[in-house]
């Protein structure tokens, strides 16, 4: 029995995060910590870009998840350079906040490609969004060595929906997408912006400290109205259920995650 072979897309990504952990080490001298996390976090994307492509009965990548793709692999980096103890050293906080600036200019790259070409899917969508999540991670886990243990609701909360729904049998609307907003898309972009930043040690502690915290409490507002948008968008299936009628779902968007992660 032959064994199944990985689409050729998760195998370059994987070949590419070892070439930029590679390059890093050359520049700034990666350690130990930083090679296992990035290489971890590398086949990991491997293992996950394969099983998405696989249950969407897909073999390749279309020209916008091949741009996600790029900044997967860069947010691999960056979770590597966070997790290295040299991260105290300027060279490598320079580089964490060069690699984080190109993942979030090229978040506003996919989706215009995407619509561009026509190839807007519900894959493509789900790359981005845990794309994003997964680099507000990274970098709140880093801003919170500085701000405090707080900053890490804002990286953590994407996951805790994601349980919160895995769980919730007993409500399984909470699995269900909300039409986007243009609010929650800039709330999600506000998150890794400002971390960014805050990572850059740009502003004074107090003035980072404030603009991070209103990051989470835009966070927790987007959140909080996707849940309410969900209930209500529930009740209103069951009601067209009982009556006859069927609920359209709510369009994708390939470009940014329907609510901030």
């Amino acid at each position: 029995m032959t064994a199944p072979v990985l689409p050729p897309g998760p195998l370059v990504g994987l070949a590419a995060v070892v070439a930029l952990l590679e390059t890093l080490d050359r520049v700034a001298g990666l350690g130990q910590r930083g090679w296992v996390v990035g290489l971890v976090c590398g086949v990991a994307l491997a293992a996950l870009l394969s099983r998405g492509l696989t249950r969407a009965s897909r073999r390749t990548l279309g020209p916008a998840d091949r741009v996600t793709l790029a900044r997967a692999v860069l947010v691999c980096g960056v979770a590597g350079l966070t997790a290295d103890a040299a991260l105290s050293a300027g060279s490598p906080v320079v580089l964490l906040v060069a690699l984080s600036s190109v993942a979030l200019t090229l978040d506003a790259v996919d989706g215009a490609v995407a619509r561009r070409t026509g190839t807007v899917s519900a894959l493509g969508a789900r790359f981005d969004m845990e794309t994003d999540a997964f680099l507000i991670l990274v970098l709140s886990l880093h801003v919170s060595r500085d701000l405090g243990s707080w900053v890490l609701a804002i990286g953590l909360a994407r996951y805790a929906l994601l349980l919160v729904a895995v769980a919730a049998r007993w409500a399984p609307w909470l699995r269900e997408q909300v039409a986007p907003r243009r609010w929650r898309k800039v709330v999600a972009a506000y998150q890794g912006i400002v971390l960014t930043v805050a990572t850059a040690d740009a502003l004074p502690p107090a003035v980072a400290g404030a603009a991070v915290g209103a990051g989470l409490v835009l966070l927790l507002v987007s959140f909080g109205t996707e849940v309410v948008a969900l209930r209500q968008q529930s009740a209103v299936a069951r009601r067209h259920l009982t009556t006859g009628y069927a609920v359209p779902p709510g369009p994708l968007d390939d470009a940014v995650p329907q609510a901030a992660p």
